[in-house]
């Protein structure tokens, strides 16, 4: 750990605490689950969007004859 703080300090960088590194994994986490919840809602709605439409331009074709 010692040598880790020594190696961020000539690197110019900031020592963060273990803590929050787990508090900002568990954040991406929660940011990755929801963006795939939204995608899916996304390719639920364009697939039921796409159905819609099929639909409506059937309704608007000619009977065939008898």
């Amino acid at each position: 750990m010692a040598e880790g703080g020594q190696e961020a300090v000539r690197a110019d960088e900031k020592v963060v605490p273990i803590r929050r590194v787990r508090e900002l994994e568990n954040r991406v986490r929660e940011l990755g689950r929801l963006l795939g919840s939204k995608a899916m809602e996304s390719e639920i709605l364009r697939e039921s969007l796409e159905q819609a439409v099929q639909k409506k331009h059937a309704s608007r074709l000619p009977s065939p004859p008898p």
